[in-house]
């Protein structure tokens, strides 16, 4: 009888230990469910239809009913005549958005650190932020306002200063539009891609600079030596997260900004776009699905090759 009331008591001391633990936690649990649950809905009950890519779809049949066809669908993607022109349009611009960029709000947010004003620092945050929130559609027009070739400022206004009077017809002229999608995406993400890398500023301690300068050092040595070590480990995660989407593409951006223009595709056509071409011309889901199978393992096998190499570099700087 001691021996069993010893083992009872053994084990419910752990048992206690774990209640209480849940007890203590539930608040958080709570808090964290609603996230939790538009995970599970959104993100995770949809891998099922990964099966999608492997069947041709016939909805009298239903998605289990309908017919195997193994990896037809990932071939129509890739023997396409167009497969090269789309895959290498989706990796040099995101490759460019992701070097560029990074650069870009990094600079934005070291600039926004030297502002002392709260009141002018609130004013320059407002305005570098405002394009992110702005609808795609807006931005479409808005570029089209400029470049519209009958009525557009660039053409009407700006051009002629130059001594270029008959204007240019900039939606059918595919060498302006790399500059152009490459503008419109940073003047649109720069001020709030900016946030995170201001959000670690802000955490920096300000003995760091305060002795920099004691010993006489200028405000590029401060940034050169305090700044962006401190930021390294930001930029770096930034980065492999970025590296992971290299195979999707901003289809506001690449779609609705060159106004879908047959004469502009060899330099705005994406995965993206080309499948939603194709989905919307034949319907074909098991298609679209078969390329967001294919951009999702490509972004996974990139992202750990990424780390790997942060991993040789520095352990301290990976994410796992």
């Amino acid at each position: 009888m001691e021996r069993a009331s010893a083992t009872v008591l053994r084990a419910g001391i752990p048992y206690k230990k774990k209640e209480n633990r849940f007890r203590k936690y539930l608040p958080l649990l709570i808090m964290m469910a609603p996230g939790l649950l538009y995970l599970l809905f959104n993100n995770y009950i949809p891998m099922l239809g990964i099966v999608i890519a492997f069947k041709k779809i016939n909805f009298a049949k239903g998605i289990l009913e309908s017919d195997w066809i193994g990896f037809k669908n990932f071939e129509y993607l890739f023997k396409t005549s167009d497969a090269y022109i789309i895959t290498r349009n989706t990796i040099l611009y995101n490759l460019l958005f992701i070097v560029v960029g990074t650069f870009l709000s990094l600079a934005c947010a070291i600039l926004l650190n030297e502002i002392k004003n709260k009141v002018l620092l609130k004013f320059y945050q407002s305005v570098i932020t405002l394009p992110h929130l702005i609808s795609m559609v807006i931005v479409s027009y808005l570029v089209y306002a400029l470049l519209s070739a009958d009525t557009g400022f660039m053409n009407h206004t700006v051009l002629p200063w130059f001594g270029i009077k008959d204007g240019i017809s900039w939606y059918t002229e595919e060498k302006y539009w790399p500059w152009i999608l490459t503008l419109v995406h940073f003047w649109k993400s720069v001020g709030y891609s900016s946030i995170v890398f201001f959000a670690a500023l802000m955490g920096i301690d300000e003995e760091y600079y305060e002795a920099a300068r004691l010993d006489g050092a200028s405000r590029l040595q401060q940034i050169r030596h305090i700044t962006l070590p401190i930021l390294t480990p930001v930029i770096i995660m930034l980065t492999l997260l970025s590296i992971g989407r290299i195979f999707y593409s901003d289809f506001g951006l690449f779609y609705q900004v060159p106004m879908n223009s047959g004469a502009l595709f060899n330099t705005t056509a994406t995965i993206d776009t080309y499948v939603f071409k194709g989905l919307t011309g034949n319907g074909d889901i098991g298609l679209s699905t078969a390329a967001g199978v294919y951009q999702s393992l490509v972004g996974f096998l990139l992202v750990m090759l990424a780390n790997y190499m942060v991993r040789l570099y520095s352990k301290d700087s990976a994410l796992f």
